[in-house]
């Protein structure tokens, strides 16, 4: 074996043999052969797994992850490799960037855009294979959400691994992994058994945050626990020092040796190491000797051992420490304040010291831009790295981090880059800094990356930055947190608005912003009372348009609206005379138009005003703006009876937020009010798959929120017209706990009406007419009385009618006269159907006729083959059986075209019982 004194490395680390790790090796020889498995016809699918080596640092998880990485290669595996580092674990995609640049430059002669598809856009700046270019309009520049980023992670990932399988994806230091790359990798894990990849990751469990408290459970995930490795056994490190010092070397050594560094293969090593070069007999004798060299190992006598080879060794390790994986000889000399050849020798010294890993002449031709492309000086162990940043003195660590961000930004690097190194440095009123600050932020949010750009922006903050621009950054650090913390956004967006040298168009956008966070924190009437406000004190007609267009929409979103017939008049006046010119005028008149449907007015009104809105083109990926007006006007364009053109308005918004990588709250809503429409036209199956689209999207952003809520009440009508009513109970207990959360906000279709048909389809009728009252006047009260809009009323008439008929009656006939007032043939259709069933003798007959002859000229075929089965079984009671036979066939077909499965049954056991009455009649004389 080669003696450490000479070439024992192997990136950057000792290479010792692997003893006693024969467990976690076969472990992964197991697993590489699943993975490696013959695939054809007759072979079974290859399939991938996941395992995780945990213990503390020394015990040689770099050496078996490298061993492991080896084995893979000789397999013919594709090898991802990452390692995690403390200094850039704050670096957001630092790890991601480095698993996947390295594979995706072989793809020789293709264009990275055409490689990544459609996803290019979005995850480019991620991977860093894109540069951030200026752009013409504050619109022009969005960013991408982190659920956007990770779903194109996952897509190119999968890619590689569909063209380059079988795949090891191996991370070496998870626990120091950055934050994105690692929420990105614990959410693409599972897919691990689908694909032929095979996941390897390294942590140390005394090292794990909060925030990375995932890598532990990753195992376990996958039925399987994290192999821990336990130090060496006295025989084991008896062998590695026989291995470094000569098989002459006597027990007692050995033993002193193992009871010295306590089983660690690293500190073994290096004492074996310093041994050799004291020139010390392996023996008995110079036991005593050995805790001396030891302590040169550890912590303090390494910092005291660097600090004999002179100042200008401890300045380059110190810049060496500082930069991270930066740390080209050039930089590093720079940040150091040495010359050249004063680095070179300094990296020498520490090279024979065994403090840096390679060789100090062994460096990195610079490109074009003046950076290295290797990263030529790297410590020989973590532990070492850390270690000589803990002893940089806080003022000259702090100096040296904004040397090197000033060193980076010449050097040709993005703001980013240097923004690390800033965050690290002593606030001292610098615009410079607040800049730079501001620029990475901007950055990162077009990264995907929130979280790191409100880092930057906190740090700008406490610089601090110029008066005149306290609120322009508070503005900035409360838009960067509206999705993942809306509270921190009113927080931020309330001092702006207190800031004295605030800009009035700023004024505006802040306002905006922050009655947005308000109603995303459950504040609505806040939200409502602040751009109200904010509309008095308008000194132009476009601001004050503005502010009453958002007025006008917080307030009626609000679920306990007092004023609602107000609301309604003022909607009114104002949309008289808007022509769409703005989008505050397009809003207005988006807001006018649902406020027709749900009051009942006449469908042909509703229509005018949302062609009004959407003339010029209503945009749904509007940062300024919020999705909730293009949403309504879609949705009003299927209750108006034109769902194709509802649909397109939908794939319109869904291919805008796929576009801009908005993949959280965006597309959940566009996917699960795309899945109503097609339930609406009786497209059920259709309608499932996007409604649990739209449920797993919203889940995955947060708990019980509007999307949530929104895609459970639509899945539960899809599931009861399926036929699937436990399914749908089941649904509603895992989501509601039991019972519908009380409304803070209008969500649409109304889940507590979804509830209150599900307890109709259990038989619960009494309980159904309770929450449906009680909905009914929620809703009533904020004027929503259409039943095409909300059909609480038609239900509420069907659960009242076997313990209060009259009442029954009198909602169902409520209810037919507004939607006749409304005047669309669905709308009619369903409620000459709930009056038929609540209604006896010939009269019902006659209703239900009515209903189906306008079902038929609606696009609710759904609700025409449930017509058509009662119809048919009404007449099959009442003797008719030939017309009852038609319409039970026309209704099971019909069912059956839309997947109502529970409807096709019910159809086709009345049709039995028609045709043996049928047959019984021509036998009897």
């Amino acid at each position: 074996m080669a003696d450490t004194a000479k070439a024992p490395y192997r990136r950057g680390r000792l290479r010792w043999p692997l003893l006693e790790r024969e467990a976690e090796l076969a472990a992964a020889d197991k697993a590489l052969e699943e993975l490696c498995a013959p695939t054809g016809e007759t072979s079974r699918m290859r399939c991938g797994g996941l395992l995780a080596y945990a213990g503390a640092a020394g015990l040689g998880k770099t050496a078996l992850l490298s061993t492991v990485r080896r084995r893979a290669a000789a397999r013919g595996c594709t090898v991802l490799c990452a390692s995690g580092s403390e200094q850039e674990q704050h670096l957001p995609f630092h790890v991601v960037r480095q698993l996947l640049q390295p594979v995706l430059s072989t793809f020789d002669g293709e264009p990275l855009e055409n490689v990544l598809g459609g996803w290019y856009g979005i995850v480019g700046r991620a991977l860093g294979l894109t540069a951030d270019q200026p752009t013409q309009s504050t619109q022009d520049s969005w960013s991408p959400d982190p659920h956007g980023v990770r779903d194109g992670l996952d897509w190119a990932v999968t890619h590689v691994v569909v063209r380059r399988a079988p795949v090891l994806l191996a991370l070496d230091d998870a626990h120091w992994a950055d934050r994105e790359s690692l929420d990105w990798l614990t959410a693409f894990a599972p897919r691990v058994a689908q694909l032929p990849i095979l996941i390897v990751v390294t942590y140390r469990p005394e090292e794990l945050t909060y925030e990375r408290a995932a890598v532990s459970r990753l195992a376990e995930r996958h039925g399987s626990r994290p192999h821990s490795l336990t130090p060496l056994t006295s025989d084991a490190v008896s062998l590695l020092v026989r291995d470094r010092l000569g098989a002459d070397a006597d027990d007692a050594f050995c033993r002193a040796c193992w009871a010295i560094t306590g089983g660690s293969p690293f500190e073994t090593v290096e004492l074996a190491a310093a041994v050799s070069d004291q020139g010390l007999e392996p023996r008995r004798e110079n036991v005593p000797r050995m805790r001396d060299l030891i302590s040169a190992v550890q912590s303090n006598g390494l910092i005291a051992r660097m600090e004999r080879l002179g100042a200008p060794t401890v300045r380059l390790a110190w810049a060496v420490a500082v930069l991270g994986t930066e740390a080209s000889l050039a930089l590093a000399a720079h940040v150091a304040g040495l010359s050249t050849q004063e680095s070179r020798d300094a990296a020498d010294r520490m090279r024979i010291a065994r403090i840096l890993a390679g060789d100090a002449r062994d460096l990195a031709e610079t490109g074009g831009s003046g950076m290295p492309t290797v990263h030529a000086l790297q410590f020989l162990h973590p532990l070492i790295a850390s270690a000589v940043y803990r002893a940089i003195p806080a003022a000259a660590r702090a100096a040296m981090h904004r040397q090197a961000a000033t060193a980076l930004l010449d050097a040709g690097s993005g703001a980013t880059t240097a923004a690390r190194h800033l965050l690290e440095t002593h606030p001292g009123g610098d615009p410079w800094v607040v800049r730079q600050l501001r620029t990475a932020s901007r950055d990162h949010l077009r990264t995907g990356a929130p979280n790191a750009a409100r880092r930057c922006l906190a740090r700008a903050l406490r610089e601090p930055p110029a008066t005149e621009d306290r609120a322009a950054l508070l503005f900035e650090l409360g838009c960067s947190a509206l999705f993942n913390d809306p509270t921190a956004t009113v927080n931020h967006l309330t001092r702006a608005l207190d800031e004295p040298a605030i800009d009035p168009a700023l004024r505006e956008a802040v306002t905006c912003r922050l009655a947005q966070a308000l109603a995303h924190t459950n504040r609505l009437p806040e939200a409502a009372q602040l751009v109200a406000s904010a509309a008095r004190r308008a000194n132009s007609a476009d601001s004050r348009l503005r502010m009453q267009a958002e007025h006008l929409l917080w307030g009626g979103l609000h679920a306990d609206s007092k004023n609602a017939h107000l609301r309604s008049r003022r909607l009114a006046r104002l949309a008289e005379r808007l022509t769409g010119r703005s989008r505050a005028e397009q809003q207005i008149l988006g807001l006018r138009a649902a406020d027709a449907v749900m009051r009942s007015e006449s469908a042909a009104t509703a229509l005018h005003y949302a062609d009004k809105a959407l003339s010029p083109g209503l945009t749904w990926a509007h940062e300024d703006f919020g999705f909730e007006v293009p949403t309504i006007v879609a949705l009003l364009y299927m209750n108006c009876d034109q769902p194709d053109r509802s649909a397109e308005l939908f794939a319109q918004g869904m291919a805008e937020f796929e576009r801009r990588g908005w993949r959280g709250t965006h597309l959940s809503l566009v996917h699960t009010l795309l899945g109503y429409v097609r339930f609406r036209c009786g497209r059920l199956h259709e309608a499932e798959a996007l409604a649990r689209t739209g449920l797993r999207l919203a889940t995955r952003v947060t708990k019980g929120g509007p999307a949530e809520r929104y895609a459970v009440g639509i899945l539960t009508q899809i599931l009861l017209a399926r036929g699937q009513i436990e399914g749908a109970q089941a649904l509603t207990e895992a989501h509601t706990d039991g019972g519908p959360p009380p409304p803070e906000a209008s969500v649409l279709p109304d889940l507590q009406t979804a509830i209150g048909q599900l307890l109709l389809a259990r038989g619960r009728a009494r309980q159904a007419a309770a929450l449906l009252s009680d909905a009914g006047r929620d809703l009533e009260s904020r004027g929503m009385h259409n039943p095409s809009w909300c059909r609480w009323q038609l239900d509420l008439a069907q659960a009242q009618a076997s313990h209060h008929p009259s009442q029954a009656r009198a909602q169902a006939h409520q209810a037919l006269a507004r939607a006749r007032a409304f005047g669309t043939p669905s709308a009619i259709g369903q409620a000459l159907h709930t009056a038929a069933q609540i209604t006896e003798g010939p009269q019902a007959l006659d209703l239900l006729s009515d209903a189906i002859a306008h079902l038929e000229r609606s696009p609710a075929a759904y609700d025409l083959a449930c017509a058509l089965t009662d119809h048919g079984t009404m007449l099959r009671r009442s003797g008719h059986l030939t017309r009852a036979a038609t319409q039970l066939s026309r209704g099971m077909e019909v069912a059956a075209k839309c997947g109502a499965d529970g409807l096709t049954d019910r159809a086709r056991a009345e049709l039995s019982e028609a045709d043996k009455h049928s047959r019984g009649s021509r036998r009897t004389p």
